[in-house]
């Protein structure tokens, strides 16, 4: 799957593109021959998320933090061979503790980073501009089925609040100056290059030590869980085949998710057979914690995409290539 117009060449700035799902998205579109502007403040990205392309001319690289405020002024000395065409705002805080312990997390790594972007998309002329969203801004409607149309948007966290936030300002930049939004809302996106996520931190914990697995709340925690090359392929899926100005889709599987402690038998059948498994007592991980919601899906399936894994697929594959990036 490429970008509509695809016999075109485009160049494509991703913000956060040495991120887990930013470098998986470099990949995807150099090996489809657009121009990609890699940006990233590699806070949490890595460059080596991005060393295959070391010296690729379909690279262009900016280390720069895209909430500054003088983001807009730095592009005029960036060396980009044709004009920027798309934004994938990929750049935001991905952990949601950190956040809810100090505020000013989200309010830096997610809003701001859109506010200074959308500046830059109307400098530039960009024509479309593509957001990571998040199941997260609906908050916790227990088991009610959550579509895009669903309301009002109540989050309990700050990484949700920054998210739906976000998710207005661009709403009132198609109305002022962007013609065409993308905002895909995710549900969570497992696979590799891991930088965080339940996976990863028991892998991590089980390395430290391989006879004891401690799961943050009591096990039942229910979502769904989609693999990060099928979310790349929805949302390509979705800008060829949606041409409305706002478009707003939920993106996961379509099943009702797996619980964290089917999670954490899986991760200790690959890595450490022998552990015990160790559970809280809350039916939450941590402070804003959604437990448990019904993700809908149907608009993006009514455009005829299906992800080829389910939510314990996408586990399965996760967990065994998240092992082995640890070296397992």
């Amino acid at each position: 799957m490429v970008l509509k117009n695809a016999s075109t060449p485009t160049t494509v700035l991703i913000a956060g593109a040495a991120g887990f799902i930013g470098a998986r998205l470099v990949e995807r579109l150099i090996d489809a021959g657009h121009h990609v502007v890699a940006l990233d403040n590699l806070r949490r990205g890595r460059l080596e998320h991005l060393a295959r392309w070391e010296g690729n001319p379909q690279l262009t690289w900016i280390e720069a933090d895209a909430a500054d405020a003088n983001l807009a002024d730095f592009a005029a000395a960036w060396h980009i061979p044709a004009p920027i065409t798309d934004i994938w705002h990929l750049a935001a805080n991905s952990d949601i503790p950190a956040g809810i312990e100090d505020p000013q997390v989200d309010l830096h790594d997610t809003f701001l980073t859109t506010y200074q972007l959308l500046r830059l998309t109307r400098q530039l002329g960009v024509k479309r501009f593509m957001f990571a969203s998040s199941s997260a801004i609906y908050g916790d409607l227990g088991d009610a089925e959550i579509t895009e149309d669903v309301g009002p948007l109540m989050p309990i966290s700050n990484y949700g609040a920054m998210k739906l936030a976000s998710e207005a300002q661009i709403s009132a930049a198609v109305e002022a100056f962007l013609p065409q939004a993308f905002l895909f809302r995710f549900p969570n996106v497992v696979g590799v290059p891991a930088t965080h996520g339940v996976m990863l931190d028991f892998v991590r914990k089980l390395q430290r030590d391989p006879s004891r697995l401690d799961v943050l709340g009591n096990g039942t925690q229910r979502k769904s869980y989609l693999h990060v090359a099928d979310l790349l392929d929805a949302m390509l899926h979705i800008m060829q085949c949606s041409d409305a100005r706002r478009n707003v889709f939920n993106i996961g599987p379509t099943d009702e998710g797996v619980s964290v402690r089917w999670i954490a038998e899986q991760v200790v059948e690959r890595v450490s057979p022998d552990a015990h498994i160790h559970y809280g007592t809350s039916d939450r991980g941590w402070v804003g914690d959604v437990p448990k919601f019904r993700y809908s899906v149907k608009r993006l399936a009514a455009l005829g995409w299906q992800p080829t894994l389910d939510s314990a697929g996408a586990i399965r594959r996760a967990v065994d290539e998240i092992a082995r990036q640890q070296g397992l």
